[in-house]
């Protein structure tokens, strides 16, 4: 299977590959980036390198899928958004997304989560798409909430990060809500 690249009006979003590791590296060494996304920030390139095989591997494997956001204007790579526990005979996965802080703000997240979801319905034909939010990262629940993801719980000590376990919120969209927003 050859990586999907969609496109939207600001965004390509496509295949991250060893060319990305210097802007992969920015990305997760930024504490702000990090900081509800259940690991420590990078401290050397060598962890992004490991990162960026480990999403082909995933998507090799059909596992998942991560895709580089790359702002079309500058060429720049500026956060990445994935497919996370992808199980394509159980039509369903969790969504996950970062992006550099400059970037906050400015709509960047929501075209990107929003052509993902179209794609996780119309081309991979799944029925369910969740998402693992920390009960602190507010921004993230409001972008999801914004295209009819509905929270479902908290899931107690759910991932260990910096030393804790923490507790997050989980959210989910299914195809069925999606066709009728």
């Amino acid at each position: 299977m050859t990586f999907p690249i969609l496109e939207t009006n600001r965004l390509l979003l496509v295949e991250i590959e060893d060319k990305h590791l210097d802007e992969v590296y920015q990305i997760f060494s930024n504490e702000d980036v990090t900081k509800y996304y259940g690991m420590s920030p990078f401290t050397n390139e060598s962890q992004a390198k490991v990162m960026i095989e480990s999403f082909r591997i995933r998507f090799e494997n059909k596992q998942g899928m991560r895709w580089g956001i790359v702002e079309k204007d500058s060429n720049h790579l500026i956060g990445t958004i994935g497919l996370n526990n992808l199980i394509l005979s159980g039509k369903r996965t969790e969504i996950g997304y970062d992006l550099l802080p400059t970037y906050w703000g400015k709509g960047i997240m929501s075209e990107a989560i929003n052509e993902v979801i179209t794609y996780c319905f119309q081309t991979l034909l799944l029925f369910r798409i969740g998402a693992v939010i920390f009960p602190k990262n507010i921004a993230s629940s409001k972008v999801i909430e914004k295209f009819g993801f509905q929270k479902e719980g908290l899931l107690r000590g759910y991932i260990y990060q910096n030393e804790d376990s923490h507790d997050v919120f989980v959210y989910s969209l299914l195809k069925s809500d999606w066709e009728n927003e």
